[in-house]
């Protein structure tokens, strides 16, 4: 475990555990407020994310900064990592092996961050942090708490640009993020 965020975060953008190392331009550790209570989770950098090194900073991150808006967050005041930090080619789902090669970078940022809420943008984070046979479609916006940590998971932003009809049923959960963030941050005030 890495005493610092200083110490992991040159640990991870010097990683060379799996193949996605091979064709990643840059490793994407995260970004935000680093003692954010709130942390969302995505599954890995698309394309504009690992040209700029940063999280969600295409389409869906457009889509993931008005959705915070509506409710009254926005970067400044939450963490937004993912499951894996290098883009998977093509931008294919990140394969088992290699969300294994990855999650200590996660958990050790979770460790150092302490969170009190962590959003799981999508199916795979969903899978991988609250349960393996997560149904996201059924699922999204129940939380759970584990280790002192509630979790939820929600539509990813990437989904909801291709069917937009879900947009509403995916607001629905940021309105409920807002509630939970009302009731048990202290530092994060919306």
């Amino acid at each position: 475990m890495n005493e610092t965020w200083e110490e992991l975060k040159a640990e991870c953008l010097a990683c060379r555990k799996c193949e996605l190392c091979e064709t990643r331009t840059n490793v994407v550790f995260g970004g935000g407020r680093k003692d954010a209570e709130v942390l969302f989770i995505g599954e890995g950098p698309g394309e504009q994310e690992d040209l700029r090194g940063e999280p969600f900073v295409g389409r869906a991150g457009q889509l993931l900064d008005k959705m915070l808006l509506a409710v009254g967050l926005d970067r400044t005041m939450v963490y937004i990592a993912n499951i894996v930090k290098c883009r998977p080619p093509q931008n294919r789902d990140p394969k088992p092996e290699e969300q294994e090669q990855c999650i200590d970078w996660l958990r050790s940022q979770v460790k150092i961050m302490r969170p009190k809420i962590i959003v799981c943008l999508g199916r795979i984070s969903g899978m991988r942090l609250i349960k393996p046979d997560l149904r996201i479609m059924k699922e999204h916006g129940q939380w759970v708490e584990r280790g002192g940590i509630y979790m939820m998971a929600t539509l990813h932003p990437a989904a909801l640009l291709r069917n937009p009809t879900q947009k509403p049923e995916a607001f629905k959960d940021y309105l409920s993020l807002r509630e939970k963030i009302r009731e048990i941050c202290e530092t994060t005030k919306i």
